[in-house]
């Protein structure tokens, strides 16, 4: 058997491999959903900011980046940004 045989069959093997790998990737896949299927804004999103209230008023140092911020983006389009 030649080298070139060998790795036609082996890429066959890997290819069929794969294939099946796939397809119960799929079936199981088909079968979750079809138990609880997932509907956009239902899921529960745990975490949060652990101070809220800290976002309502920006700093100095915030103000500062967003300034940098809009002047890069109008430079990009090439505008310029004044104040």
């Amino acid at each position: 058997m030649e080298t070139t045989e060998v790795g036609t069959y082996a890429m066959i093997a890997l290819t069929i491999g794969l294939l099946v790998f796939i397809w119960r990737m799929r079936i199981n896949n088909i079968a979750s959903s079809q138990d609880d299927p997932a509907i956009a804004g239902q899921d529960i999103i745990e975490g949060g900011a652990i101070n809220p209230e800290q976002f309502d008023e920006p700093d100095d140092d915030a103000l500062d980046e967003m300034q940098e911020l809009l002047e890069q983006a109008a430079e990009s389009q090439g505008l310029t940004y004044e104040e």
